[in-house]
């Protein structure tokens, strides 16, 4: 829960005890309320002073000044949340709380031209049948109350649009509903009203209705009439709906790996009330905002580790089809060295058996033979290697050819 004090206060409290004891009183560094000090002009103790205080030691308090032109006449400490979040984000949060320290949750907020759409949006549109009046779409902020609670939106969201500029972020509209926006991140919201449920209790019109109908039923009973059968039995609403006037602000869900992410719902409570909140709902905004961001990063660098372990299985599996196509080339080439030696060979040896008046057919073979042999000879010269290996693209820029990356991958 937010505390809220004038400088005058702040001042008194800060003289009153060890800022590293105040410091834990609000769940913040003592770094950071030297902060808040710095930026609302409110000295403090310097080094050893409360060492010299407890010895008996005369010491003097720095008087407060008056403050600065634009300095803000109140302080705010927003409520911390001590659930557990990464180093990061709890800088954030602790920066967040410095520049909410600015704000004021009791005091009125200037209007705004989206709330007040809003609101006129809100006052002309008729309720559900649970009791509450639903505005959304493009320049409106989507809400979802009982007509007696419109008022106090009128109170309460510029509140929070307030803090949240505090944090850096605008309220703006667009295609879809209102939202906060900042340098570096969109956050979605909306405002809702608890109902309660409760079993219907028949109305004196409802149970007439009912008595009525078992009359018309017990007497056509008694006739022995079909048409008892067919009398409809009036029927009426199981369960009656009521609005509690407890307002919910809800963020957009963000999701934090390992573990829950920052808060992002501020309800009513018995004392607490939202109209009382918009500094913690502020620092929520940038919380929500930076594990946004960190969501997105590590989005990226696992979309990143995914495409680079694809790109490695690709480039393995080109590789290999360069070498498979490179060792086919060369075992086509040792295939017909084997079989030209087998040819030569064969002529060497029929060369030396034939007699000296070959058999035609043998004569014929053989000079066919040699012309063959003298042909694929030339085949694998080096040029027509050259020229060989040009042609089915081995060798070169384009041993690659024909591959085609998997869809798998």
């Amino acid at each position: 829960m937010a505390r809220v004090f004038t400088r005058e206060q702040f001042y008194e409290l800060v003289w009153s005890k060890p800022m590293t004891h105040l410091a834990k009183e609000f769940a913040i560094s003592d770094v950071a309320l030297h902060k808040i000090c710095r930026k609302h002009g409110i000295p403090n103790p310097p080094l050893g002073w409360w060492v010299k205080k407890a010895a008996g030691k005369k010491v003097k308090q720095t008087p407060l000044q008056e403050a600065k032109p634009g300095t803000p006449d109140r302080i705010t400490i927003a409520g911390a949340d001590l659930g557990r979040e990464s180093a990061n984000l709890a800088a954030v949060r602790e920066k967040a709380r410095i520049s909410a320290s600015e704000g004021d949750d009791n005091e009125a907020a200037p209007p705004h031209p989206i709330v007040d759409r809003t609101i006129a949006k809100l006052r002309k549109e008729k309720s559900s049948d649970i009791g509450l009046v639903t505005v959304s779409g493009a320049g409106l902020i989507k809400c979802e109350v009982a007509p007696e609670s419109i008022e106090r939106l009128a109170v309460i969201l510029p509140r929070i649009i307030r803090a949240a500029s505090l944090q850096g972020f605008q309220l703006v509209g667009g295609e879809g509903s209102a939202h906060f926006k900042s340098d570096i991140e969109v956050i979605g919201f909306s405002i809702s009203e608890l109902v309660k449920r409760e079993k219907h209790a028949l109305t004196d019109a409802e149970r007439a209705k009912e008595e009525a109908w078992q009359r018309k039923r017990d007497l056509a009973a008694r006739r022995n009439a079909w048409d008892a059968v067919f009398l409809d039995r009036p029927r009426f609403p199981e369960w009656d709906y009521h609005p509690t006037g407890q307002l919910s602000f809800e963020f957009e869900q963000v999701y934090v790996l390992g573990g829950t992410g920052p808060r992002r719902t501020f309800r009513d409570a018995k004392i607490q009330r939202l109209e009382t909140m918009a500094s913690e709902i502020g620092v929520a905004l940038a919380v929500l905002a930076a594990a946004k961001v960190e969501q997105r990063l590590r989005r990226e660098a696992e979309h990143r580790r995914i495409e680079e372990e694809r790109r490695q299985r690709e480039l393995a599996a080109r590789v290999k089809h360069v070498e498979d196509r490179r060792i086919a080339g060369l075992g086509a080439i040792l295939a017909e060295l084997d079989e030209l030696d087998r040819l030569r060979r064969l002529i060497t040896m029929l060369t030396t058996q034939v007699p000296a008046q070959p058999t035609p057919r043998l004569s014929s073979f053989l000079g066919w033979a040699r012309e063959h042999l003298a042909k694929r000879e030339a085949r694998l010269s080096a040029q027509a290697i050259e020229d060989r290996f040009a042609a089915e693209q081995l060798f070169g820029d384009t041993d690659d050819h024909a591959f085609v990356p998997s869809r798998w991958y």
